[in-house]
């Protein structure tokens, strides 16, 4: 079952969001880290499926229209951002994170 994940920005209370961590800096941490490796994750999927419309002729002045390829892109445009992605997981507790003792951070 996919989850329903707003393609739009939509205002939250920030006071709910820190409430997992008790500190809205150390969410917007954990939020802009999940969001980068959902964007990471997203572009390495792209990027292997377009490999595949790569190929030995093709250069800057030649270039094919793929309806393929147009259609893959367009797929992933209208995706939700990953931001929106990480701020859902969050809010459903889908998310794992741990707070890095000081201990940990001096070895």
């Amino acid at each position: 079952m996919e989850k329903k994940i707003p393609v739009n920005t939509i205002t939250r209370d920030v006071k709910n969001l820190s409430e997992p961590t008790g500190n809205i800096y150390e969410t917007v941490v954990i939020l802009s880290k999940r969001a980068n490796q959902i964007a990471l994750e997203e572009k390495k999927e792209l990027a292997k499926k377009l490999e595949d419309f790569r190929g030995e002729r093709d250069t800057k002045e030649e270039v094919f229209e793929n309806k393929e390829q147009i259609e893959i892109s367009k797929y992933y445009e209208r995706q939700p951002k990953p931001d929106l992605v990480a701020i859902a997981e969050f809010e459903e507790g889908e998310l794992y994170y741990k707070k890095a003792n000081s201990e940990d951070i001096l070895k």
